[in-house]
């Protein structure tokens, strides 16, 4: 297995290979998909200082923190209501957990930027793939980590698997023609993005082939609609085809997994962990 290294993302060093990192999600909107939107009632920023401190006693290795919905169909939020939404979350969950690393979860240069000053450590592009650098520009002036996400804005393919290891890997490169250190790169195959939900299935079933882009493969699956379709469940019945996902990503290659339920997920880490990575020994009865 390729040796991936490390990377430096706010106070922690992340050692790929070592064992699975579980990011927490904490979505500052009124429409996630998920349902875990904190914008619908009263006291935003406290409650998402709340949900934070749970999903660090959780086990949370870093944190995602998103102003804007993404999902299919979303309302398109302007720059100055994403800022007026993410950057006192991002400020008041950094004063709250100083070790805690923060991504911020855009495509607006500005709320990234702004994101960094209030105390954000990386930049997590859901359009890792598009033509626009700016995000990749931005994390290399700030020596910052970026994820680039594949994305599409349609779901057309003539092989999907190799199409989007070959859009992550052009990603990459010019993430670190932009000036990003490689090991500063992290990709995201974008299940639930510009994709089928056969094509979703699909891409999971070969997640290991991101493995020749040689570097750490961050797996978003939780609650998301393919494994609805699959179950027939809405989506707050969908944990226990979340956790299936976390297991067999990180058979797969998987080295991070954001997901909304950290605790359930951090234990299926932990004993996919044991049995892929042989991370636990056993000792004296």
């Amino acid at each position: 297995m390729t040796d991936l290294g490390e990377s430096r993302i706010g106070r922690r060093t992340f050692r790929w290979g070592e064992r699975t990192y579980v990011m927490g999600i904490v979505n500052v909107t009124p429409d996630s998909f998920s349902g875990d939107g904190l914008l619908g009632g009263d006291g935003p920023v406290a409650a998402a200082v709340e949900q934070a401190r749970q999903m660090a006693g959780e086990g949370a290795d870093l944190l995602d923190i998103g102003g804007e919905s993404t999902r299919p169909g979303h309302a398109t939020v302007d720059e100055a209501e994403e800022l007026g939404r993410a950057i006192p979350v991002v400020r008041a969950i950094r004063a709250a957990l100083p070790a805690m690393p923060l991504t911020i979860d855009t495509t607006k240069a500005a709320v990234a930027e702004a994101a960094l000053a209030a105390g954000a450590d990386a930049i997590n592009d859901i359009w890792g793939v598009g033509e626009d650098g700016s995000l990749a520009r931005l994390a290399a002036a700030r020596e910052v980590p970026i994820i680039v996400m594949h994305n599409r804005a349609e779901p057309r393919y003539v092989d999907l698997v190799a199409e989007v290891v070959d859009d992550l890997r052009r990603a990459v490169d010019r993430a670190v023609a932009a000036g990003v250190p490689r090991t500063s790169v992290i990709v995201d195959p974008g299940i639930g993005f510009g994709k089928t939900a056969g094509q979703n299935l699909e891409l999971l079933r070969d997640l290991g082939a991101l493995r020749a882009l040689g570097r750490p493969i961050l797996l978003g699956t939780s609650r998301k609609s393919t494994l609805g379709k699959v179950l027939d469940l809405p989506v707050d019945q969908r944990l226990e085809a979340t956790l299936a996902t976390t297991a067999l990503g990180i058979a797969a290659g998987a080295d991070v997994v954001r997901v909304h339920d950290v605790q359930a997920n951090v234990r299926a880490a932990r004993i996919a962990d044991a049995i892929v990575r042989g991370t636990w020994h056993d000792g004296p009865a």
